[in-house]
């Protein structure tokens, strides 16, 4: 069954898919890798492979069919649904038990988001439908934001974790909300406060949900703690705003 998540911006995940391979800098540290090694030692079906082998979880397509209270579902946190070794008919088969288990909401977050443009191109994604891309840094992030809006859909966003470096302005035309995070895990890299203000501000001024996930592995002050005693705190204030079409 469905996994429910300690993610702070969903309900539970939801995992058709299992593995993947690098593709920014953002996934120098991924989180799902080291999860997915973890599972894998401990003999956890479907991660026989850890994360080396991209795996099509045909099992896991009625997940959301069986679970009948409304959810916020985060699709494929092990994973990219939009990853180049997911065929199509594997990844129309997903959209499917979406549009059928129509009672939830999902997010699908992808770093392949012209794949995803190219996918779902003249077609009309249902509101209950989330879709992101992750915009980590100026050259390999902000670029997504254009593939993402080519998308008909509702509710567009963007996941800016880690937030590697400062984004600069950012078009958030067509954009419904954004995710801000500092990397967590050995080898983290800080995030500055000013990035982070920066994308909170511009989603103000352009009236776009912020959510502002975590510090990470570094505090506002730059210095390495937990990532419970670094808190969830932007100068001086939780930031958890959703979507107002949820």
């Amino acid at each position: 069954m469905a996994t429910n998540s300690r993610i702070e911006w969903t309900e539970a995940t939801w995992n058709p898919v299992v593995g993947c391979t690098k593709v920014s800098p953002g996934c120098k540290h991924c989180y799902a890798e080291v999860m997915a090694r973890r599972l894998q030692a401990m003999g956890t079906p479907g991660y026989e492979h850890g994360f080396k082998k991209v795996v099509l979880r045909n099992e896991k397509l009625i997940e959301p069919l069986l679970r009948k209270k409304p959810t916020i579902y985060f699709v494929n946190s092990m994973s990219d649904l939009f990853h180049p070794k997911v065929p199509s008919a594997f990844v129309e088969s997903v959209f499917e038990t979406m549009q059928e288990a129509n009672w939830h909401t999902y997010q699908i977050l992808t770093k392949r988001a012209d794949r995803m443009a190219d996918f779902l191109r003249d077609k009309q994604v249902a509101d209950h439908i989330w879709v992101g891309t992750s915009v980590e840094n100026k050259k390999h992030g902000v670029p997504r934001i254009n593939h993402l809006r080519r998308i008909e859909a509702k509710t567009r966003f963007l996941s800016a974790e880690p937030l590697l470096e400062d984004l600069g302005p950012l078009d958030l035309d067509g954009i419904s909300w954004v995710i801000v995070g500092g990397e967590s895990g050995h080898g983290a890299r800080p995030m500055r406060p000013s990035w982070a203000r920066s994308v909170q501000q511009q989603c103000c001024a352009a009236g776009v949900s912020f959510f502002f996930k975590q510090w990470g592995a570094h505090g506002e002050d730059g210095v390495r703690r937990s990532k419970k005693e670094n808190g969830r705190e932007l100068d001086g204030r939780s930031w958890s705003q959703m979507p107002s079409t949820l």
